[in-house]
């Protein structure tokens, strides 16, 4: 049997697609941030509006879900990136107007709730577009093409941004949005099956009804992963975005640039994260993703141990660099896999619905390590030690306890 080829033209028109919107939609709040920060002085106003933008996101990835399941998910992608488009550039003309702190927190509202609709239906695609023996390294691709926009973006934008300012962004956003959506129209993904119509109560009823019945009956070991990838996202949020940034530049006392380098890193460990998948796809065993889990854990450890040796401020960062990128590498590897197997073992008229439940864990997840974290850090200032030892401890029991749970996924 002759091998799929990976990049079909399918495959390869959605890659650009996420290529676009991503350095768009990066580089857009990348600029943001700065502004907000120029008006108010204030960076917690800023992460106060994202931590509300991300509310709707949450409650309504299951809805999306639905119409990833239900709807022509390329009318769809087509019609939620039109419409991103088009409310950045609403935007862009009522900014000039004033009340900008109030446009922009509208903006990230509405983004937000056009990313729980498209989010899902993007994911449930690429089975779709892919055949089973692909599928890891197709989300490999995705996943380094978010890493990459992610380490290009916050250097674009604040060229961009220093440069010629917001408005060029706003409108660079649109065109970003809009040609997505232009890519977007040529794929030919098969549509689902028209069912009879009925009432919107009974839609909801039942669409949840068949996913939580698959979940619970039919797969349950579906619902055990996306609690690991769960609890690896929690660890991840409070670690790494809360507790790095706070360990270089409060405890450690360092210029926002070595923060900025670090992040550039961290980035690079992540393409190669999801670059290490892609070439070991048909190698990979998954009982290794309980070694994966142990060794997040083990990345946490000298990153505490650091605080309590007779090392300067430079030798502290650097062991944490090599620490964090390190767990940042293992991140990738492991929820590239994990996203492979949900794929790999849902069928079709249900994937947006399980991708949507996959994408609400993982975004209630984020904010819970944030807090958790953040709180831990302040009270633990002075040895943070205590928090990260503990923490890359319960980090290697848990994937310890996990390798049975792998051996049986593997084996079925």
């Amino acid at each position: 049997m002759v091998p799929q080829k990976l990049f079909t033209r399918n495959f390869t028109l959605l890659l650009l697609g996420q290529i676009s919107s991503l350095l768009g939609n990066y580089t857009l709040k990348f600029a943001l941030s700065m502004y907000v920060l120029d008006k108010t002085g204030s960076a917690s106003i800023f992460a106060s509006l994202l931590a509300a933008a991300l509310l709707p996101t949450i409650l309504l990835s299951p809805l999306g879900g639905i119409l990833a399941d239900r709807a022509d998910r390329r009318r769809s992608m087509v019609t939620l990136d039109v419409l991103s488009g088009a409310s950045v550039a609403v935007a862009g003309l009522l900014l000039p107007l004033g009340q900008e702190i109030g446009v922009i927190a509208g903006l990230l509202v509405v983004l937000s709730v056009l990313a729980a609709f498209e989010s899902p239906t993007v994911q449930a695609c690429i089975p779709q577009m892919l055949p089973p023996d692909q599928l890891m390294k197709g989300n490999a691709a995705v996943n380094q093409v978010q890493a990459i926009a992610g380490l290009i973006t916050p250097f674009l934008g604040s060229v961009v941004y220093t440069a010629f300012g917001l408005m060029p962004v706003l409108w660079g956003t649109v065109v970003c949005f809009w040609l997505t959506a232009a890519l977007e129209c040529g794929l030919h993904l098969k549509r689902p099956h028209k069912a009879a119509p009925l009432p919107l109560r009974t839609v909801l009823r039942e669409e949840f009804s068949a996913g939580f019945h698959f979940l619970r009956r039919e797969r349950p070991e579906i619902v055990q992963l996306l609690l690991l990838a769960a609890l690896a996202s929690l660890f991840v949020a409070g670690t790494v975005v809360v507790g790095f940034p706070f360990l270089v530049r409060t405890v450690l006392g360092l210029p926002a640039g070595y923060y900025g380098a670090a992040e550039s890193a961290m980035g690079v460990a992540a393409v190669l994260g999801s670059l290490f998948v892609g070439l070991m796809a048909q190698r990979f065993r998954l009982r290794w993703l309980a070694l994966v889990f142990v060794g997040l854990g083990l990345c946490l450890l000298p990153a505490g141990l650091v605080f309590r040796l007779p090392l300067n401020t430079l030798g502290v960062y650097l062991v944490l660099l090599l620490a964090f990128c390190a767990g940042q590498f293992g991140c990738s590897l492991f929820s590239t896999c994990a996203v492979s197997v949900i794929q790999a073992r849902t069928p079709d008229h249900l994937m947006g619905k399980v991708m949507a439940c996959v994408f609400t864990l993982s975004m209630c997840a984020q904010p819970v390590g944030q807090i958790v974290y953040g709180a831990l850090f302040d009270w633990f200032a002075r040895s943070p030690g205590w928090v990260l030892i503990p923490s890359g401890l319960l980090v290697c029991a848990i994937g310890c306890l996990s390798a049975r749970f792998f051996l049986r996924l593997e084996s079925h």
